[in-house]
């Protein structure tokens, strides 16, 4: 791509310099100038561009790397360079992780969205699940059915049980959702599960409680998959502060 045909339509801003070039970066993909597959201008031409150093554009490509925006590869022509990624899921998993571990969205936030977004995907599940999705979540439930799980393999079950009927709803913005919400309360929840006194009990509820879900999904029946999902999720929190 013809760096000269990007100029920056934004004012100089303040701030570091790589910033400016994350600034633009993200500028270009909102208007639709660069896409899924486009590569970036070469690093001498976009500091050039945007009047930076080329360490500052080394610097920005570093962190877009990391965020999962842009992969890098050596070579001449088509088959090197810097190009725009699709955003993988985990890259969302990782940065909402990153933000309830620094306490910028509390455990309560969390958790509201959480029965929002999994009472959605428990209704769509309910309508379009194919009897292969549901033998994922149901060997889910399986592995939580045994009587000698430790605490961490019973709450990744948990986690695959929930993420399983988010990926049988069929909308790919939900379960990717759910499975960054569910993935960055992985933590927290273990934690209270590895400190919770009536362990048994507790468990035994949460079996019953995805055993009724998973049955009502399988049966179609929407409205009470949500009730259900939504009173798990709400009394299995209560139970674990």
């Amino acid at each position: 791509m013809d760096a000269d045909s990007l100029q920056p339509s934004f004012a100089e801003r303040p701030g570091r310099a790589f910033e400016v070039v994350l600034a633009w970066v993200d500028e270009q993909i909102l208007s639709g100038d660069l896409a899924v597959g486009d590569q970036l201008p070469a690093e001498r031409e976009l500091a050039r561009l945007l009047n930076v150093s080329r360490a500052a554009v080394r610097e920005a490509v570093r962190t877009l790397q990391a965020q999962g925006v842009v992969r890098s590869s050596v070579g001449a022509g088509a088959a090197g360079g810097t190009t725009i990624n699709a955003l993988p899921s985990d890259a969302l998993t990782r940065l909402l992780r990153l933000h309830v571990a620094l306490a910028n969205f509390p455990h309560e936030d969390v958790i509201e969205v959480r029965v929002a977004l999994e009472r959605l995907s428990v209704r769509l599940a309910a309508q379009n699940a194919t009897p292969e999705q549901l033998d994922v979540s149901q060997k889910a439930i399986d592995v939580m059915a045994d009587p000698d799980i430790e605490r961490e393999a019973f709450n990744d079950a948990d986690t695959a049980f929930h993420v399983a009927l988010a990926a049988a709803a069929g909308n790919r913005l939900a379960m990717d959702t759910t499975a960054a919400i569910r993935e960055s309360m992985r933590l927290p929840i273990l934690d209270r599960f590895r400190h919770v006194h009536a362990w048994d009990d507790i468990v035994e509820d949460l079996r019953r409680g995805h055993e009724a879900i998973q049955a009502a999904v399988t049966r179609g029946d929407a409205e009470e998959a949500e009730r259900l999902v939504e009173t798990h999720i709400r009394s299995a929190w209560h139970a674990l502060s």
